[in-house]
């Protein structure tokens, strides 16, 4: 079995630096598309009501 490898800390310090930006992006993206599916979901409810009172209207 081959021993660890040192890695260098400048990769260590990139790594750790996307996978924050990565998390932080995610976080920020989901704050904004968030508020816009609701709105989409209360949306398609009314219109799911809409469509069953014109049906039993019928």
């Amino acid at each position: 079995m081959v021993p660890p490898v040192q890695v260098s800390p400048l990769i260590k310090l990139g790594r750790y630096s996307i996978l924050f930006l990565g998390m932080a992006y995610g976080a920020t993206s989901y704050s904004y598309l968030k508020p816009q599916a609701e709105e989409e979901r209360r949306i398609t409810a009314e219109e799911k009501q809409q469509d069953e009172l014109k049906r039993i209207a019928k």
